[in-house]
């Protein structure tokens, strides 16, 4: 027996496994888990973000991170120390 699936339920499938993703790469980070991920201090962490060297946004007081910026910096900063 063959069970064949529509372009419908194939792409709803795939729809949510992206969506999914998407949520993940979207969270959002503070100093502290920014710092341990970049194994730098919290301050050095606030200070780049206050230079707008680390992409970054205030929510109150605090800087806040989406953890897709962090990797796509970390990346970065690999490839310039590689060379």
């Amino acid at each position: 027996m063959t069970v064949t699936y529509g372009p419908a339920t194939t792409e709803a499938t795939g729809v949510s496994r992206r969506r999914g993703m998407l949520d993940k790469e979207d969270t959002l980070l503070n100093s502290k888990e920014v710092a341990e991920i970049l194994d730098l201090s919290p301050d050095t962490v606030n200070e780049l973000a206050r230079k707008s060297i680390l992409p970054a946004f205030k929510r109150g007081r605090q800087w806040r991170f989406r953890r897709r910026d962090i990797a796509s910096f970390k990346r970065e900063l690999r490839g310039t120390t590689a060379a």
